[in-house]
């Protein structure tokens, strides 16, 4: 009786672990598959086939709710393709969806560009209602070319993104997306010569964009990342640079050079020059809020009183003889840079006449921007608010190497 039950405990025994045993295998099977849907599911992301890709990740997302590179893919591939829905509704409908996915995978962690990006275009008006050009045969054709690049047809996309700028020589958008296309093409080759022509390809593109609008940060940035996929490390960085000096007031136009220091161990930062004091305005009356530090002369910082003193005298008559036309006070670039000037060449002649043995770090860096000429755009870029920027094109349309030179010398501190 005894070796019957041990018996029976033994097949149960046995029974047991190989049922535990086709579960283990099951699972593994069934995980296996799940990342081998999803890593097609990227695939076809990164294809740009978004029609395809749009399913899978719709099914991942179900089935994982919490995966963040997921839910950024599902998002954009949502949004690319609600690009073709006519009905303003619905296509409200998906951007809301999207944005909701959008801000989950930011809260769970995400912050790609293709997330940060998306969620950008989606706080503006919506594109689908409005038309590329006002020559009717060229918005159609370019809209026909999204249509294309959102399925994966990247010669189609080329063809009419090219008819729509034939049509109308001035639509930036169509030599924009062939440029992109053609990049897509390059990015999903392995072949390094077929990758070079297409890099080059896209180069000409962004060329034609540029020669358009120099003054929109996009063909910049999208010929940096076909530069920099090509090993052109210098040239890639000075069209990342071209982008910000393009449109420095925006989050995209840094996007590119942000990218392209962590790739090659650079770092960004703007030199760290901040006037100690300040005042304090109530009616007429001004009053100089002095920091007790500024009053030692042996480092130079008592010369910071040279920019509040000139700042106050822009404010009460400066600003409307420099500005005429102007009715109202703002701070300008001119003031900044002149109460800047003053306590940088204070500084220089208290070093020189041997008054002053050594200057405190960021006098020192003033100093050397204002030698340098660079003092105009290390406002402009470090130091603006919304009156400084007013005064950003009209510098930036003649002293655009100036501009360039600041974020080459001073801004990108190499790896």
């Amino acid at each position: 009786m005894l070796n019957h039950s041990l018996t029976a405990k033994g097949f149960l025994l046995n029974a047991g672990l190989l049922f535990i045993a086709v579960l283990i295998i099951a699972t593994s099977v069934a995980a296996q598959q799940s990342q081998d849907e999803r890593q097609r599911a990227i695939d076809l992301f990164d294809a740009n086939n978004f029609i395809a890709a749009l399913p899978l990740l719709e099914k991942l997302a179900v089935a994982n709710p919490n995966d963040r590179e997921v839910l950024s893919r599902l998002g954009f591939s949502l949004y690319a393709n609600s690009a073709g829905e006519k009905d303003p509704v619905a296509r409200k409908k998906v951007r809301d969806r999207v944005r909701l996915i959008l801000l989950k995978a930011r809260s769970l962690g995400d912050n790609s560009n293709v997330t940060n990006m998306a969620l950008e275009v989606l706080s503006r008006p919506d594109a689908g209602e409005v038309s590329f050009s006002n020559i009717q045969a060229a918005d159609a054709a370019l809209k026909d070319g999204e249509a294309a690049f959102v399925r994966g047809e990247l010669d189609a996309a080329i063809a009419a993104y090219k008819r729509a700028l034939d049509v109308d020589p001035h639509l930036y958008q169509a030599a924009l997306f062939a440029g992109d296309a053609e990049f897509k093409k390059g990015s999903n080759s392995t072949d390094p010569q077929f990758r070079a022509v297409h890099f080059d390809a896209a180069g000409v593109w962004f060329a034609k964009a540029i020669a358009i609008d120099p003054n929109a940060e996009t063909a910049y940035r999208y010929w940096g990342d076909a530069l920099d996929a090509q090993g052109k490390m210098n040239e890639a960085r000075d069209k990342f640079i071209d982008a910000i000096v393009a449109e420095p007031y925006g989050r995209r136009a840094y996007v590119g050079l942000t990218q392209w220091a962590q790739r090659h161990k650079a770092q960004l930062g703007h030199p760290h020059i901040e006037p100690p004091n300040s005042t304090t305005t109530q009616g007429a009356k001004t009053t100089l809020n002095i920091d007790p530090r500024t009053l030692d002369s042996k480092d130079g910082s008592n010369e910071w009183l040279m920019y509040d003193l000139t700042r106050i005298a822009w404010q009460k008559s400066d600003f409307s003889r420099n500005y005429p036309a102007e009715p109202a006070y703002r701070h300008s670039l001119k003031e900044e840079t002149a109460a800047l000037r003053m306590v940088a060449e204070a500084c220089a002649k208290d070093l020189k006449s041997g008054k002053v043995k050594e200057l405190e770090a960021s006098l020192e860096t003033l100093v050397k921007l204002n030698d340098a000429g660079l003092l105009e755009s290390f406002v402009l870029f470090a130091r603006p608010d919304e009156g400084i920027a007013h005064d950003y094109a009209a510098y930036r349309a003649t002293n655009r190497d100036k501009l360039r030179r600041y974020w080459l010398e001073v801004a990108i501190i190499p790896g």
